[in-house]
């Protein structure tokens, strides 16, 4: 296309070689009136270390017992660390095996876990294991403990520390 056919479309192309860099923007607290004192590097780090210490020291409001991070919780959880599978020297929470905990404001504890394979030696023994001991964690009035099959186990489902344990890390 000829620069006469592009003038009479009603554009132009203009050839650059370089531009100009843009200045930076600059924001001068110091002359505005309500501008805060200057602070020093020091004051600022012990700022940001005093902001850090007060956010690792802040635990979750409203959390329950029975919710996860409650004392109960975690003393559930605790429990089935406890358990380990006979044939694999993982507990069977870091394994994968354990799908959920509920539990209850009455203290009823339902554990939802499935098994490496249907065909695992301790598929009998393996949920009264469980049910034993999270029903002897203080606190827990009745333990549940439902087996399931539905999505099956995979060694994605592992924690990193039992895929270390294991050396597949």
């Amino acid at each position: 296309m000829t620069a006469r056919e592009e003038a009479e479309k009603g554009f132009t192309v203009e050839e650059v070689t370089s531009v100009d860099t843009p200045p930076r923007a600059r924001v001068d607290l110091e002359n505005t009136p309500d501008a805060p004192p200057a602070e020093s590097a020091v004051d600022k780090l012990e700022r940001k270390r005093d902001y850090l210490e007060g956010f690792l020291a802040q635990k979750p409001e409203g959390t329950g017992a029975g919710e996860p991070g409650g004392a109960l919780y975690e003393s559930v959880i605790g429990a089935l660390k406890d358990i380990y599978d006979p044939e694999i020297p993982v507990n069977i929470y870091d394994l994968g095996l354990i799908y959920g905990v509920d539990l209850s404001e009455d203290g009823d504890a339902v554990i939802t876990m499935t098994l490496t394979t249907p065909h695992c030696p301790v598929a009998e023994s393996m949920p009264g294991e469980v049910e034993l001991r999270v029903g002897a964690v203080p606190g827990i009035r009745d333990a549940e403990v439902n087996l399931v099959w539905d999505p099956p186990w995979d060694p994605a489902k592992m924690s990193d520390e039992a895929r270390l344990e294991l050396g597949m890390l």
